[in-house]
Order: structure tokens, then sequence, then C-alpha cells
């Protein structure tokens, strides 16, 4: 197998998610493919730019979501991305709704939410990386199977360079598939 060399950029693939915040008292939705589990505390980050209209209400309230749209919002979920909400009110784009706190909208229609407290704020060039504790998680009933999260029912959206991809299939089993090729 001969590799090569790529550009110093990220290529991905990368889970595509929709970041929440209200944003002078209404809800608002980014777009983002930077984010992931930073602990299991539980910790989840998001890297948005300075100037994305959600930056602004995350600043303003210290609460994010993080909504995970299934590949059925692939439309809308790109939207979200393609449009500012400086100059778009995406307010009505989706069913807001809010945990008993109310400080972060999170998408109905997606198929998993978590609610995140802001616990650090870091400056990256021209972004923030916002750590959130996770204060509480949402699914959609028909995504779980024997009472755990179905990433086959969630069917996130991925990105990879100008394309969204789903998950396709099941291909093995953590912490098993491995024990394989442990020796006998």
């Amino acid at each position: 197998m001969k590799k090569i060399k790529l550009p110093n950029r990220p290529v991905g693939p990368f889970p595509t998610i929709l970041v929440g915040a209200d944003v002078n008292g209404k809800p608002n939705y980014v777009t983002v493919g930077a984010c992931g589990v930073v602990s299991l505390k539980p910790v989840l980050y998001v890297s948005l730019k300075d100037s994305h209209y959600t930056t602004l209400g995350i600043k303003e309230n210290g609460y994010f979501s993080v909504n995970i749209p299934s590949a059925d919002l692939v439309q809308k979920t790109d939207y979200c991305g393609m449009v500012s909400g400086h100059k778009t009110d995406k307010s009505n784009l989706f069913t807001s709704f809010y945990d008993k706190l109310g400080k972060a909208p999170m998408a109905e229609e997606c198929t998993m939410n978590f609610l995140c407290k802001v616990i650090q704020t870091i400056p990256v060039f021209h972004f923030q990386m916002f750590l959130g504790e996770i204060e509480a998680v949402y699914i959609n009933e028909e995504c779980m199977t024997d009472n755990q999260p179905d990433p086959l029912k969630i069917n996130p959206l991925m990105m990879m360079g100008s394309n969204y991809y789903d998950l396709g299939k099941d291909v093995g089993t953590l912490f098993k598939s491995g024990l394989e090729i442990f020796p006998k």
C-alpha cells in the first residue's frame, strides 16, 4: 500500500451537527463539522468562527445545543451552513424545544440533542472552541434498540470533501472485533 501526502488541511470524514443558541431572543442554528467528545465527564466541544451569529448567542447565554441531524435533514442542514443568522432568520426552520433550564434551543426534527453548559472557551486563530459540559441528552424513542441509542436508526450525517454521507452499515463491535487477533 503506497501512501501519498495531502495538503495540510482537514479532510474528514466529520460528523455534521447543528449547533443551536438563542441570539437576541430567537433560536438560531449553524451547521458545524468541528465537534467531538473531549472527555467522559461528559464534555463536548464545538468550534465556531468568531463571526458566526451563533457564536454571539453562546457567549451571551453560556449554553449551546448539539443537534444530530439524520440524513433526511440534509437540505435543511446544508441551508443552515449556507446562510448567516446575521442576515437570515432561521428561527422557524426547525421546531425548537427547550429543557427545563430554557438555556439553548434544540431542534425537534433532529434524532439526538445535547444541551451543553460552556465551561471553557479557547480561541484558536479566528475560531472559538467552546467546551460544554453535557447537562441533558434527548433522543427520539424510535432510535433506541435494547435501551441503547442505535446509530443506524439515528443515521447521522457525515461530511467529507464536498459531500454528505450517512453511516451505511455496522461493520464491527467495539472492544470485541479486535479480540480475533489477540494471541490464543
